[in-house]
């Protein structure tokens, strides 16, 4: 054994994966386990791996003594100087023992020890191997069933795909290639279990950046995913880079790249949706392919009402309000659909108050539309409504940031007098005649 040891090492560590020094410490544990089982638990003897050698040595330490008292923990120091010209007493005097009187017994023990050892050692390779790929896709072999669970056979390791975990309509057969998401790596006698998805989000995400080569490198950023497996995802996408376009992108080429995920997944239908940080933006573009004619927010509440045209209705709340669900999953907002015609039965009432109160008798043009009740309908006009203003004076108007009636109306003659072009006289006409605009539509 001693000869080709560092040879069988070399192969054992490659085929097993396993680095040297962990066969040298399980087969050094192994002989000074068999050793003690030998010669006495009572004994000093330890075991060291000789690299030039390329054998394990075994030693019995003794202390040199003058007169011996005890031959097993003891030697004299006529016999020490034999050994050592150099020993005095007192000294510990290693003894190399024979490995070949081990015994056949001692020998089996020593086997059963390496191998405990080294599948110890294979387990806890396979577990650090693992554990820095959560969040990774891995591909495997069906290799058996199990109640409903399916066990993926990933090479060095088997992996366990729950029932849990699969996606409800996939079936698949003993043999079958299988691509899932590492979710979680665990540690058992049996050794370490990789735990794969096909339901989990983050699967598709994957899916998305090995086949979006902007998202890969960066340019292109998933905000959000939210999903029902088997069914239909919406994913939220952003470019940092203002000339890519990040929906185009992740599409691809008559749709190249978006087909590939979605046959992997199976023919799960995949909506891809541009990412704002403005929220109502972001929640209309969730909604698609639904078009949402306008949106009454409740910061506070964090909710929203989205009012759309009657046509439109089932289309944004989806198969059994799945549109809507996943919308809301995907923004984080509370979501409330409305029709155009719901919307105005409900409001209209709450409209004549707010109006009722800054004194029109009946609601303003427009607003039995849907159109929120706060008289904004009209303070938002522009400046172009007010009588005496043209489109130059307008563009002077606009250009100091006097761009609605509503901002004419609150403005002091002080400040458009301000405006080069625009006199005290002229100042107070605008005012004025945007005040009596105001008057004139509420009264309506």
């Amino acid at each position: 054994m001693g000869l080709s040891l560092n040879n069988v090492l070399e192969q054992v560590g490659k085929d097993k994966g396993l680095d040297k020094s962990v066969l040298v410490d399980a087969i050094e544990s192994a002989l000074l386990t068999a050793a003690r089982k030998k010669y006495g638990s009572h004994k000093e003897i330890e075991s060291h791996y000789n690299e030039e050698l390329g054998e394990i040595e075994l030693f019995q330490f003794k202390t040199v003594r003058d007169k011996v008292s005890d031959p097993d923990t003891e030697i004299s120091l006529e016999d020490a100087v034999k050994l050592d010209p150099d020993v005095a007493a007192g000294d510990s005097l290693g003894i190399k023992l024979d490995i070949s009187d081990l015994g056949r017994i001692a020998a089996q023990t020593a086997k059963q020890i390496i191998t405990q050892k080294v599948r110890d050692a294979e387990r806890d390779a396979v577990y650090n191997e693992y554990i820095g790929r959560r969040g990774d896709v891995v591909t495997g072999i069906v290799q058996r069933f199990e109640r409903g669970d399916i066990i993926v056979d990933l090479g060095r390791a088997e992996a366990l795909f729950p029932k849990k975990e699969q996606v409800r309509g996939e079936g698949y057969r003993q043999g079958d290639r299988i691509r899932g998401l590492i979710i979680e790596v665990r540690k058992a006698s049996k050794g370490p279990s990789v735990v794969i998805s096909r339901t989990h989000p983050d699967f598709v995400g994957k899916l998305f950046k090995d086949e979006v080569p902007e998202i890969y490198e960066g340019i292109i950023e998933i905000k959000g995913i939210a999903r029902e497996p088997g069914d239909r995802t919406k994913v939220a996408v952003y470019s940092k880079d203002s000339d890519v376009d990040p929906v185009g992108a992740c599409v691809g080429v008559k749709g190249s790249r978006v087909q590939a995920v979605v046959q992997e997944l199976r023919g799960e239908k995949i909506d891809i949706v541009p990412w704002s940080n403005d929220h109502v933006k972001f929640i209309c573009s969730a909604l698609s392919p639904a078009q949402v004619s306008r949106v009454f927010l409740d910061e506070k509440g964090h909710f929203m009402e989205v009012v759309v045209a009657d046509d439109q209705l089932s289309l944004a709340i989806g198969k059994r309000g799945q549109n809507v669900r996943l919308a809301a999953r995907l923004t984080g907002w509370k979501l409330d659909i409305k029709s155009e015609t719901e919307a105005i039965k409900i409001h209209k009432e709450e409209m004549e108050d707010v109006f009722a109160k800054e004194g029109a008798e009946e609601l303003p043009e427009g607003a039995e539309k849907g159109i929120e009740g706060t008289g904004d309908d009209l303070l938002n006009a522009g400046v172009d409504v007010i009588e005496g203003v043209g489109e130059k004076t307008g563009k002077l108007l606009n250009d100091a940031g006097f761009k609605t009636v509503g901002d004419i109306a609150k403005a002091t003659v002080d400040e458009l007098s301000a405006i080069e072009g625009i006199g005290v006289k002229k100042a107070e006409k605008i005012i004025g005649a945007a005040n009596k605009y105001l008057e004139e539509k509420k009264g309506k």
